[in-house]
């Protein structure tokens, strides 16, 4: 029956992230629209990133990673989600090919927009990389 057990963990183990850290000081921001912006569609984010590299995702090299756009959502770090894998959805934008930019299609009203730089497996580094939360208003 111990065998069993330690079987079951180790298979059970690549399901847990594994922690790539994020040097010190390294900062992730979006360059434009910046904060309180005003702007008509279609609207065109470009990302930043300082103190690291990016590169596509699953390309394991040290301090790099590729960014995720949060959109239209509560901001990054609250409960344990810097844990677990970024999901991929309408909240949740994935640029693992390494881009540095999206053109958006956002209805008219105001939208919250946040980077969060991810690992080779899309995972938050330790500690996260994220911007500050920009909100800005679709005309």
């Amino acid at each position: 029956m111990k065998h069993f057990a330690l079987i079951l963990a180790l298979c059970a183990a690549p399901a847990f992230a594994q922690e790539t850290p994020s040097p010190a000081g390294a900062v992730a921001y979006i360059i434009e629209p910046v904060n309180g912006a005003v702007v008509t569609g279609p609207v065109v984010v470009r990302f930043g990133l300082s103190g690291m590299g990016v590169a596509p995702a699953e390309v394991q090299v040290e301090n790099t990673g590729h960014h995720h756009l949060l959109i239209n959502r509560a901001p990054f770090g609250q409960g344990d989600e810097a844990s677990y894998a970024i999901p991929a959805d309408d909240n949740h934008k994935h640029f693992g090919k390494g881009q540095t930019e999206v053109t958006l299609e956002l209805p008219p009203g105001t939208h919250t927009l946040q980077l969060v730089l991810g690992d080779h497996g899309h995972v938050p580094h330790v500690p996260p990389v994220v911007s500050d939360v920009v909100t800005i208003t679709v005309n």
